[in-house]
């Protein structure tokens, strides 16, 4: 009566891929602008201006905040704040998350209370281009601004106080 139906007519592929998980954190109270590339996964709990492009997963918590031009990775799960378009095999949008952005993926999931303000574009692929000397490295690279001058960094040192 419960038995589990068998089509023999069909036959299906299973494809096994290894979990996606976050290997790098960009904290709390961290404020960051740059560029992220690479393979693996991030969580952004804090502050990111720049460009994404992972090989991987990236989770921007309940308290992360990114603005970017487009962000690129094979999943993303948004659970803070995007300000950006973002391109994803798969996207989530948490209840507490809320992008401002276009969205093109292939899979799309929310949940109630989510917030979505731009279009989604449903693809059957996407391709996430990160440079080829990224996806070698097991970990996600965090760079600088090229344009960042001396000057600020300067800013940063400890001054003395009379």
């Amino acid at each position: 009566m419960f038995k589990k139906r068998v089509e023999s007519s069909s036959t299906q592929q299973v494809v096994i891929t290894p979990t996606e998980r976050v290997t790098s954190v960009l904290g709390p109270g961290i404020t960051w602008k740059g560029d992220l590339q690479g393979s693996g996964g991030i969580r952004i709990e804090g502050s990111f201006e720049g460009t994404v492009a992972i090989k991987g997963l990236v989770v921007i918590g309940q308290s992360g905040r990114v603005n970017t031009k487009t962000l690129k990775a094979n999943t993303v799960i948004v659970a803070g704040f995007v300000q950006g378009n973002i391109e994803a095999e798969k996207l989530e949008i948490r209840a507490t998350g809320h992008v401002w952005g276009d969205v093109k993926v292939v899979k799309f999931t929310t949940e109630e209370g989510a917030f979505l303000r731009g279009t989604v574009t449903m693809e059957e692929t996407i391709a996430i281009d990160v440079p080829a000397e990224m996806l070698n490295e097991p970990t996600v690279r965090i760079s600088k601004q090229p344009d960042q001058s001396a000057d600020a960094e300067e800013d940063t040192e400890p001054k003395a106080t009379e």
